[in-house]
């Protein structure tokens, strides 16, 4: 039985223990200058460990270490939150400085109108897995980077300090749309201070018709609740009750800030009837997780249709009150909060925030093959032209038919219940605005056609917003051809002629984790301009292009490190905007703020006026950008992005980066929303990964992050600069198109360590274990350490991973020969590394000696090791619990009715007390640094 060794603990200072532990860091990385064949990762989380054995660092010593090793990681997130916002400059925030920028010197009330009255960009939230730290950190951080006095920062930031920085443990959907309506409600505050100060200067100028003017140059949109793309938790009655729980709130905003006037009673007594009958609505909805009755759903859906006129339909009714109220009015403040109150009403309708629904392009075609009665996949290009003549024969006889609750309950295409509750939402929640319909990986016309059929059967054709999404590397190739293949159809112009719009949506996740970030910009803007060029070639120039950047506020997922301003600039090239003007086209730009680190810059008032001020800023700028030299040199261009782009699909492609990631990468992280980050065994813990698809982009990119390099920022640029090294850094120098989009590569460079890297791969390689157990020189660890070296290497990782740390090495030494002002990784993220590396290896000196059993379930001891190797701890203990329960037998001491039988009568306490509770303490660990390095980086993802 493994006893630990009983050791002093001296307890040193956090302070000093601080200090010690970042001289050592500073000190290993000068060894290593000298010595290559040092790590000096390795060395200090080798130091760290023996400190350990010895009783110099506890584990309780370690808990003030991470106080003030997180209260310094938040403080810097803080200051950056600000002036990523521009929350230091002298009104930062201050909306009235947006009113010269939309009215400008403009006397002419009809173009003034004009200007203002069609929105010009939308903020969209969006719930993809990246609630990374726990709401009260992230509301206290929030409220730091609000606060301009340092005293008042550093009293808010010692707080959140305390606190974990780990995700609260259950993330719910229903904790999603709670964060997103916390923020967005920040949100709608911001646009009506920017539309009040946009009325005031308005009164000024235009004094007899001011108060007909109805701006909303910004909107706020969701999809929280909405996205059904890849998983199948959520119920159409959720979808419904989020949209319920979304249009009380709106009538809750309306009632709040109706002013206290006689002429706005109709208004109140219209919106508290709403509200009143939308609770008894949400009354009888099913809650999430539920698995309603058709009883229940039945009684649903008889409440929505009972209240349905009074709980309104669509925002008419209460437009026209709020125009009598405004009318009637004396009093001229009052005349202003409704008007502002009915901007908000008019952009938004009976919703908080417009609202987005998802899904996948296989379950459109899933829905639409039972009518087509065709077989063969639409993407196959030897079946393109036949699929499109299919699709185009249904549309010229489509019929729409009636949809009711009870036809979608029974319903089970996933796109055709989407569909349907779309036409419930719009007729019993609803219609005011058409509703968004996104279609993930679009890569031909027929998905767009089939969505089109669709609608049209479900009679809401003139309802629905068709949008692609171009994510994958061929979307964003054959992007134009797809919007191109439907354009040849009748159909297909018809409806954009009817719906006034085409609505593209871009993604940066998937695209950056398969053909690299930098890469990916480029592409993107690509397919921005040819499709520009489209429309005007098909005569669309009148037709609105509505372009959403689904991005997050990572660099992993395309977010600007820099500013927000230039966040904005990077998603929308000037270039781009300019052909945009030359052609003639009104654009609305969107871009989406992702779960945690996206609702921090809503959350708090000053952070959201600073947001939208920032967002009026872009849209609103004035005047042509200066010619930019990379528009001039389109070989090298081309050249560059190709070229970095094929070094990231081959790295994708490379067996070693597919082990990188899946080996212990998925156990690094904590669950960081209500989707799982990989798909799990029959016969439990983690699948064996084997190509990074089979891991969701934002924690494929959140794992890099916490190996210390990034690599879907970085590789492939070291080899694509090197073939012309002198173009390139006459580039950096002159096109700011081209610095921007570096820049995203200097910021991934701070944050990324070969050498940390090369920690995380020697752990996996048993020869290094070998070599430490040589230079033992503590009783058993010898022992301990061979027998995690032969645990390796049963899982053979070694090679691939060694292969692939020369190919990524071999493209960052490319990168610093051409780039050699590229920041180094700070010495307190180095130290976070080094600290996990000492506290996983100090996991597995216990693992090794959990104590033999009989097969379980197919559970042996050795796979349970190998398990815990690859940092699945929590299943492992959960499954020890079991084999080796503290609880003792139930049915000790009672009396069967005949001799007893065989029976264990010992329970482990021991076990648990010296093996299983300090592993399971010691993860705890592991995870809580993490979080840490999620704020060095500073986003999720």
């Amino acid at each position: 039985m493994y006893r630990p060794e009983e050791t002093p603990n001296p307890h040193a200072a956090p302070e000093s223990l601080e200090a010690d532990l970042l001289q050592l860091v500073e000190q290993a990385r000068q060894q290593a200058s000298e010595d290559p064949f040092r790590n000096p990762v390795l060395t200090v989380a080798l130091a760290i460990s023996r400190r350990m054995d010895r009783g110099e660092v506890s584990e309780a010593d370690l808990e003030p270490l991470f106080r003030s090793l997180r209260g310094q990681a938040l403080e810097e997130r803080a200051q950056r939150l600000r002036a990523y916002l521009g929350l230091d400059q002298e009104g930062g925030d201050d909306l009235a400085r947006a009113v010269p920028l939309i009215l400008g010197e403009e006397s002419d009330f009809e173009v003034a109108r004009a200007r203002i009255e069609r929105p010009r960009f939308a903020a969209v939230f969006t719930a993809h897995p990246t609630f990374g730290m726990p709401k009260a950190v992230a509301r206290l951080l929030a409220e730091a980077a609000s606060t301009p006095a340092p005293e008042g920062r550093r009293a808010l930031l010692g707080e959140a300090a305390g606190l974990s920085s780990r995700p609260d443990p259950v993330i719910t959907l229903n904790d999603e749309f709670d964060q997103a309506r916390f923020s967005v409600q920040h949100g709608r505050a911001a646009l009506d201070g920017l539309n009040e100060a946009l009325l005031r200067a308005a009164r000024e100028r235009w004094p007899e018709h001011w108060h007909d003017l109805v701006p909303q140059p910004v909107v706020i949109a969701s999809w929280v609740g909405c996205d059904t793309d890849g998983r199948t938790d959520i119920g159409w009655w959720d979808t419904l009750r989020y949209r319920l729980e979304s249009k009380r709130t709106q009538f809750e905003r309306v009632l709040a800030q109706l002013p206290e006037d006689p002429a706005a009673v109709p208004v109140r007594r219209l919106a508290e009837a709403a509200r009143d009958a939308v609770s008894r609505q949400l009354a009888v909805a099913p809650k999430l997780g539920d698995d309603p009755s058709l009883e229940v759903v039945h009684r649903f859906a008889l409440a929505l249709i009972i209240e349905r006129e009074r709980a309104q339909t669509e925002a008419g009714p209460l437009l026209s009150a709020l125009g009598a109220a405004i009318a009637a009015t004396r009093d001229e403040e009052a005349r202003l909060r409704l008007c502002v109150l009915r901007a908000g009403c008019a952009a938004h309708g009976l919703q908080n925030g417009l609202p987005h629904f998802r899904l996948n392009a296989t379950q459109v075609h899933n829905a639409v093959r039972r009518s087509l009665d065709r077989e063969g996949d639409p993407t196959d290009p030897a079946q393109r032209r036949s699929h499109l003549a299919s699709i185009n024969a249904l549309l010229d006889h489509v019929e729409a038919v009636p949809v009711d609750f009870g036809a979608l309950a029974a319903e089970r295409s996933s796109a055709s219940r989407l569909m349907m509750t779309i036409a419930q939402i719009l007729k019993h929640v609803d219609g005011t605005h058409p509703v968004r319909f996104l279609i993930a990986e679009t890569e031909t016309g027929y998905t767009l056609l089939a969505a089109l059929w669709l609608a049209e059967h479900f009679g809401i054709g003139d309802k629905v917003e068709i949008t692609p999404l171009f994510e994958t590397a061929s979307a964003l190739e054959q992007g134009v051809h797809v919007v191109e293949d439907a354009l040849r159809s009748a159909h297909w112009r018809r409806y954009l002629r009817r719906i006034g719009r085409l609505v593209l949506q871009f993604g940066y996740s998937d695209s950056g984790r398969y053909v690299g970030q930098l890469a990916a910009t480029f592409w993107i803007e690509r397919l921005r301009l040819r499709i520009t060029e489209m429309m005007v070639a098909n005569g669309l120039a009148d037709i609105e292009l509505v372009i959403f950047d689904t991005h997050g506020e990572s660099i992993g997922r395309g977010a600007h490190p820099a500013s927000l301003r230039d966040r904005l600039a990077y998603l929308a090239p000037s270039q781009a905007r300019l052909r945009n003007r030359e052609a003639g086209l009104k654009v609305r730009l969107e871009s989406s703020f992702q779960g945690t680190d996206g609702y921090l810059l809503f959350g708090s008032a000053p952070l959201a006026r600073a947001t939208v001020l920032r967002i009026v800023e872009h849209v609103f700028e004035a005047g042509d950008p200066p010619p930019d030299p990379i528009y001039a040199e389109p070989d090298f261009a081309t050249e560059f992005f190709t070229g970095a782009r094929q070094d990231m699909e081959t790295l994708v492609d490379d067996p070693g980066y597919a082990a990188l990631l899946g080996t212990f990468g998925p156990n690094l992280i904590d669950r960081t929303g209500s989707r799982p980050v990989a798909r799990q065994s029959d016969a439990g813990g983690p699948v064996a990964i084997t190509h990074p698809r089979q891991i969701r982009a934002i924690p494929n990119n959140a794992i890099l992050q916490q190996l210390g390099f990034l690599a879907n920022s970085m590789h492939g640029v070291g080899h694509a600069a090197a073939r012309a090294p002198d173009l390139f850094g006459e580039m950096r120098a002159e096109s700011e198109r081209f610095r921007r989009a570096f820049s995203l590569v200097q910021h991934a460079a701070r944050v990324s360590d070969l050498d940390v890297l090369r920690a995380y791969i020697e752990t996996l390689d048993p020869g290094m274990w070998l070599d430490r157990a040589r230079r033992a020189t503590r009783d058993g660890r010898r022992e301990e350490i061979i027998a995690i070296a032969g645990a390796l290497d049963r899982l053979n990782l070694a090679p691939r991973l060694r292969r692939l740390f020369g190919r990524l090495t071999h493209d960052h030494l490319m990168l610093h020969s051409v780039a050699r002002d590229l920041a180094a990784m700070s010495l307190r993220l180095t130290l976070l590394h080094a600290l996990r590396l000492a506290l996983i290896h100090r996991i597995w000196f216990l693992a090794v000696h959990i104590p033999g059993f009989r097969p379980q379930a197919g559970v042996t001891r050795e796979s349970l090791i190998e398990r815990i190797l690859r940092l699945d701890v929590p299943g492992c203990l959960k499954a020890l619990d079991e084999i080796f329960p503290v609880t003792p037998d139930p049915t000790l001491g009672l009396n069967f009715g005949e001799p007893a039988g065989p029976r264990g009568v010992g329970t482990y306490e021991t076990e648990h007390r010296t093996l299983f509770e300090p592993i399971g303490r010691l993860f705890a660990q592991v995870r809580e640094i993490s979080g840490m390095i999620q704020h060095e980086v500073g986003a999720f993802g």
